[in-house]
């Protein structure tokens, strides 16, 4: 659903590497490349969906957006705010249209704070509301995401998982955002409270026209709610095109493996296999020129000497050598 040619959110060369010592002792570092050069722009009311296997940097690239992580490099622009120029209370003003529901609705909530409490934060800290009207915005956020009224005096251990990510979802709207990180929002729950979540978080952003930057590992998830999706592998993005033609006309051979390794929800239907050979290398020690190559059953020369530059088509934009000769 893209309401605008302007994104909302401009990313380039996004890049976030972490110093690691060789020993306990030894005073020499070695850097662990994490996100290296990622681009990807999401516009007003749109999902991008960020996909790819387990420790390719799906996370850091949603907390570096909102610099929960600070970047090492790159650019980041948000309603046409520079963020990585903000301090102080430029950044705080920003960040109130800019945020997260996270991965776990146990470890998220506070457990010592109660759901008036939790919801209300935001809204006391940013907005200055108490009392009275501050009541009134919290019922209004919790009958809004399916809680009754009652909610508001509980504590997090009183409820299901599944309400719990309700609670952090209010908490998120409370400010009224414009964009939501949503990081594996729905991977810690059952498949059937993944469902009620999934519809909530689509009829939010029908209601209040949210962007949703939609951090997954669960291709069947993000089919089904993302506008576009951009596919990750050891730190770099690989490929970005619309859902259905990643589902259906996937490109990059590491796209091609991701998709044919989903499960068909359909009995007795298959997929052509694709078979990865070999592990995903270490971000310590990745493989020259493209990262991909040790594991691509379609690698060529080039792709031992050189980094694959990204190419721009119709389809949308791959970086793989089978595309740029």
């Amino acid at each position: 659903m893209r309401q605008s040619q302007t994104p909302l959110l401009k990313v380039r060369g996004l890049t976030k590497r972490y110093p690691v010592r060789t020993g306990s002792l030894s005073s020499t570092r070695r850097w662990l490349q994490a996100i290296t050069d990622v681009d990807f722009d999401i516009n007003s009311g749109e999902t991008l969906g960020l996909v790819g296997e387990s420790g390719c940097g799906k996370t850091t690239v949603g907390r570096s957006v909102l610099r929960l992580i600070e970047p090492s490099s790159g650019e980041i622009f948000f309603d046409g705010a520079d963020l990585r120029s903000l301090r102080g209370e430029a950044l705080r003003t920003v960040r109130k249209n800019m945020q997260i529901v996270f991965q776990d609705p146990y470890g998220s909530l506070n457990p010592r704070m109660n759901v008036h409490s939790i919801i209300g934060e935001p809204l006391r800290i940013h907005e200055k509301i108490n009392g009275d009207e501050l009541d009134l915005r919290v019922i209004e956020l919790l009958e809004r995401v399916g809680l009754p009224e009652i909610s508001r005096f509980r504590f997090p251990h009183e409820f299901s998982g599944g309400q719990r990510q309700r609670i952090g979802i209010a908490r998120a709207i409370a400010l009224n955002p414009k964009l939501i990180v949503c990081d594996e929002a729905v991977s810690a729950l059952d498949v059937s409270i993944q469902a009620q979540i999934l519809n909530l978080l689509r009829e939010l952003q029908e209601d209040l026209g949210l962007a949703y930057l939609f951090i997954s590992h669960d291709l069947n998830v993000v089919r089904h709610g993302a506008d576009r999706v951009a596919v990750m592998y050891l730190g770099r993005i690989v490929e970005t095109a619309d859902t259905n033609i990643i589902f259906e006309n996937p490109r990059h051979p590491y796209t091609k493996a991701l998709v044919a390794a989903n499960p068909v929800p359909i009995p007795g239907s298959r997929r052509k296999r694709f078979v990865l050979k070999g592990e995903v290398p270490s971000p310590l020690t990745p493989p020259k020129g493209c990262a991909f190559h040790p594991r691509c059953s379609q690698a060529m020369d080039s792709c031992q000497r050189d980094e694959p530059l990204v190419s721009n088509d119709r389809l949308g934009q791959i970086r793989c050598h089978l595309y740029t000769e």
